[in-house]
């Protein structure tokens, strides 16, 4: 993994990043981003892609960061008690607040294919602007709540592998250290809280 103090992390980086928003402006030379082609280019995207973009970015988001909180724990938790057996009851609380990390995503996800209706498209190729809203909308809250989930998958697998190892050492640590664990979990619910309201006014035709 390339560290942050390598030159590609703040010089070819950002270089390339500006290239692509030079290639981007084509067609407009004077301006380094040419915006009205960036808003043709989207009304012109189909709304079906935005909206399964966001369930898809909803679903698979939110289990990568729950295999990588399992991952984490899972690996502690079983390096730890081949030592000391008796946490491994326990401390399976910590791989349960992982997968409901999956659950919450799958959740948003079922939510936001309900709202995905059929849209018109209308003249000279573009979609009407409740079409685009409501496809923008929809992928909004998959995105919103993929990130949160995947931060929240990370947050609590790696509280959950420092819960194993503590508890492995002093078993009083334990109930201390879970109380973070579940405030770590609750993050992954205000994505879907946020998620669900962000989709909550869908219209896709007027």
């Amino acid at each position: 993994m390339t560290s942050l103090t390598h030159p590609v992390a703040w010089i070819y980086a950002p270089l390339a990043l500006a290239w692509i928003c030079f290639i981007i402006s084509v067609g407009s030379p004077e301006r380094f981003i040419d915006w009205d082609w960036l808003w043709l280019l989207f009304r012109s995207t189909s709304p079906y892609f935005w909206s399964a973009f966001g369930v898809a970015f909803s679903v698979g988001m939110s289990v990568l960061g729950a295999a990588w909180g399992i991952f984490a724990t899972g690996s502690s938790l079983m390096g730890a008690a081949y030592r000391v057996p008796r946490i491994v009851s326990k401390n399976l609380i910590s791989i349960i607040f992982c997968e409901a990390v999956a659950i919450y995503g799958v959740i948003v996800a079922i939510i936001l294919q309900t709202k995905i209706e059929p849209a018109q498209q209308g003249a000279e190729g573009l979609y009407d602007m409740y079409a685009m809203y409501s496809g923008f909308s929809i992928f909004g809250a998959g995105v919103t709540c993929g990130f949160a989930n995947l931060v929240c998958g990370l947050c609590v697998g790696i509280v959950g592998s420092s819960c194993a190892l503590s508890d492995a050492q002093n078993s009083a640590l334990f109930v201390k250290i879970l109380v973070v664990e579940i405030f770590g979990s609750a993050l992954g619910l205000f994505g879907v809280i946020v998620g669900i309201i962000m989709c909550g006014n869908v219209k896709w035709a007027a």
